[in-house]
């Protein structure tokens, strides 16, 4: 039997504005990584989120980013080591003393859009996330598979969890195609389905010139923003179960 873990980005809502499916999204994966208001959401956010998860028995991870409202977190930002370790460590913090407030803990962090692809190109970056979350003694940090934050984390005596994207096309050297690009977003269900399978069973991906090249994951990611999103998620759940790959939280069995 297969086995691997199913995430989303989810309480990306702000005050009175509602942002994504958290509700339905919940009920198919088995990991969450929560917005922690700097990107996206809020306090109040935070803290319904986290219930959510726990009503829903999902493994809690916190999804900090850059401080851009605006950019969705998603613009590249000219920050120095200490500003994104005390940045990572400020929202992280946050969700850690309000999942301690409800008796839940936070379990991974995974960095969130050009914070996530800045720590997995450039060392400094990655050197300032992997300290902070191992300050804060969260157990996990969830990255690209194509990084070399996978062993820089490993050498901090972190768990690491090798993620994937379901509804994301990839470049030739295991990188995301920019979300700069057209071609950046898988949208349509079946294929970012068939691609999870092959992620799982055939443990490569199929790259945007074409090629295959190996991807081994432990987590397999679905925007809670990409159009969509609840029916991906149901039918790759489907396809999982059809080809006997059971679902399971990221620090459980690995």
């Amino acid at each position: 039997m297969y086995r691997i873990d199913l995430n989303c980005d989810i309480g990306e809502s702000i005050g009175v504005y509602k942002y994504g499916f958290d509700e339905e999204l919940i009920k198919f994966v088995t990991s969450a990584n929560i917005a922690c208001g700097f990107h996206a959401g809020d306090y109040n956010q935070m803290s319904k989120t986290v219930k959510l998860c726990l009503e829903n028995g999902v493994t809690i991870g916190a999804h900090p980013g850059f401080p851009d409202l605006a950019g969705f977190g998603r613009r590249s930002m000219n920050m120095g080591y200490d500003d994104i370790k005390n940045m990572v460590l400020y929202q992280t913090g946050a969700l850690i003393a309000i999942a301690k407030s409800l008796g839940a803990e936070v379990t991974h962090v995974k960095p969130h859009g050009e914070l996530y692809n800045s720590a997995a190109r450039n060392p400094q970056t990655a050197a300032a996330v992997i300290d902070a979350v191992a300050i804060l003694e969260v157990p996990a940090l969830m990255v690209l598979t194509a990084s070399d934050m996978v062993e820089a984390a490993r050498a901090k005596g972190l768990t690491v969890i090798r993620e994937g994207f379901a509804d994301r096309n990839y470049n030739p050297d295991g990188t995301l195609v920019s979300r700069n690009s057209g071609n950046a977003l898988i949208t349509d269900s079946e294929t970012a389905a068939r691609q999870a399978l092959q992620m799982v069973k055939e443990k490569k991906i199929t790259c945007t010139g074409g090629e295959d090249i190996e991807l081994e994951v432990d987590s397999i990611c679905i925007h809670g923003d990409t159009p969509h999103a609840v029916e991906m998620a149901g039918i790759i759940k489907n396809i999982f179960t059809k080809n006997n790959i059971k679902l399971i939280n990221p620090l459980r069995g690995m």
